[in-house]
């Protein structure tokens, strides 16, 4: 297992529109395995695989609190409400932005073994699934944001 070079901006894979996963192999695994040393590497709630320059639908997210769940060709069935909130990502280093997101979210994928699941999110739940699931759809949390107002700079933290 190995921690990946998160990709930014300006990189091309993050504004692809990633390719379904045909077939759990082996390399599938061990690139999940990869996504979730990654993810905790960089105290991350969510890491999809174009983060890492794989131009495939897979996601991981965990909350706080929670298990690891892997998401393979996720799609959103349903969204409901709406709410402002600060949002951030790896892949844009040193901004946050205010962006609306569902207050619930529906969404169907295949998990690692390939058994179908559905997932219903609130909170921050809801927002790593939207916030990923763009990331596979080419979409970054930028584009939804509504004035240049809305997207702030972030000083790095000063050690003391």
């Amino acid at each position: 297992m190995a921690v990946l070079r998160i990709r930014t901006l300006p990189d091309p894979v993050l504004r692809q529109k990633a390719k379904r996963v045909a077939k759990l192999d082996d390399s599938v695994q061990k690139l999940i395995d990869d996504m979730i040393d990654t993810l905790h590497a960089n105290s991350a709630v969510g890491l999809a695989a174009p983060q890492i320059g794989v131009s495939l639908r897979i996601a991981v997210i965990e909350v706080p609190g929670e298990e690891v769940i892997t998401l393979i060709n996720p799609l959103v069935i349903k969204r409901k409400g709406e709410r402002v909130l600060g949002e951030a990502c790896l892949s844009v280093p040193g901004y946050h932005g205010e962006i609306k997101r569902s207050l619930i979210v529906k969404v169907k994928a295949q998990d690692r073994q390939g058994k179908e699941i559905r997932l219903k999110g609130e909170e921050l739940l809801a927002q790593a699934l939207e916030h990923e699931i763009d990331h596979l759809n080419g979409t970054l949390y930028i584009d939804h944001i509504e004035s240049p107002e809305k997207l702030f700079k972030v000083e790095p933290v000063q050690e003391m």
